[in-house]
């Protein structure tokens, strides 16, 4: 939605929703499989780090979403695939209003739409008559594929009441023979998110770490790779890690399959990555190299968050123009006449 929208903005009109329920935890995997998979990681290779994008200036979007564009200039390319584009709005207090705050009717096609709630409430309507409110730790996976035209508003109780807002927006491609299947749309509350626990690199540490509190939320990812499915059903091999890390200068590995784009995004806190110990400030983001089974990652904070974003690359020509993302210019032309024409969100 955000950065092309703040180009592509039609009227808005209100939706309204049930507030969603909140988390619930589940075990990685048994103790066996545990002491199996330490052993395992001693013998995997670290992903390193390509390159540090640090925070850029932040623009709105609509009249409710403060954003940093995370990929900068890396947006809708092959080194970031399957991923997009990628929007943060930063905690930020809301006064109480009577105006709509957001973003109206606006056309999606050719790929998913994935919005994470940290704080505050989010209102979402769509052409297929889905209507939700996403909370703190809630999550809506929209597949605009073929076509859908949808809204994002800051849910009605929320622009009443004030408070905290942030929230982070991600645009993830299809690959061709998905772009024009039918649009879909995951609600995921907090509750059916697994979260498992973060593994300490070495065995030594894990009498100084609270392992309830060092913690990965498992929105997208593989049970093979994980010990557990992820809540999302995805189009290609994708991870999507919402993680907590309470234990400073101590060392974890996450597992991410080998020759997967990697980019992890510090949201509150910081970190260094990689056998080098490169450090990445507060809502900087680390691109890693494709190679490596095992992404090392340390607080040099307390309480630190992340937000880990990998997969698998679509190689596939990227057509991108506005609300559209499809593989020609021929197609987003087809796309644009479509939806003039009123044949979008069928």
């Amino acid at each position: 939605m955000f950065a092309a929208l703040s180009r592509h903005q039609i009227a808005a009109r209100p939706t309204a929703a049930k507030r969603s329920p909140r988390l619930l935890r589940k075990a990685y995997c048994s103790a066996s499989t545990a002491e199996s998979n330490k052993m395992a990681s001693k013998n995997k290779k670290c992903k390193e780090i390509r390159e540090i994008l640090r925070a850029p200036p932040r623009h709105w979007v609509g009249n409710g979403f403060h954003v940093f564009p995370v990929f900068h200039n890396r947006a809708f390319t092959k080194e970031m695939s399957p991923w997009l584009m990628f929007d943060y709005a930063a905690p930020k207090e809301f006064k109480p209003s009577y105006e709509r705050r957001g973003v109206g009717q606006h056309p999606h096609r050719g790929f998913e739409t994935i919005t994470i709630a940290f704080n505050g409430e989010v209102e979402h309507g769509d052409s297929c008559g889905n209507r939700d409110v996403i909370g703190p730790g809630d999550v809506q996976w929209m597949t605009a594929a073929r076509g859908i035209i949808h809204e994002e508003f800051h849910s009605t109780d929320f622009q009443q009441t004030g408070g905290t807002f942030e929230m982070a927006q991600l645009w993830l491609n299809l690959p061709a023979k998905h772009k024009m299947d039918a649009p879909k749309y995951q609600p995921i509350v907090a509750k059916d998110i697994p979260v498992v626990e973060l593994k300490v690199t070495k065995e030594s540490d894990n009498e100084k770490v609270d392992s309830s509190k060092n913690t990965i939320r498992v929105i997208a990812g593989s049970k093979e790779t994980y010990g557990v499915e992820g809540a999302a059903t995805t189009h290609t091999p994708v991870e999507l890690l919402d993680v907590r890390i309470a234990s400073p200068a101590v060392s974890f590995d996450v597992p991410i399959p080998d020759g997967h784009n990697t980019m992890v995004f510090v949201r509150r806190g910081g970190i260094t990555v990689g056998t080098e110990q490169k450090p990445v400030e507060q809502q900087g983001v680390a691109l890693m190299h494709l190679g490596g089974e095992v992404l090392r990652i340390a607080a040099t904070e307390k309480d630190t968050e992340l937000l880990i974003l990998a997969g698998e690359p679509i190689d596939e020509p990227i057509a991108a123009r506005g609300p559209f993302v499809m593989n020609t210019h021929e197609e987003i032309m087809q796309a644009n006449k479509d939806f003039m024409n009123g044949l979008m969100g069928q």
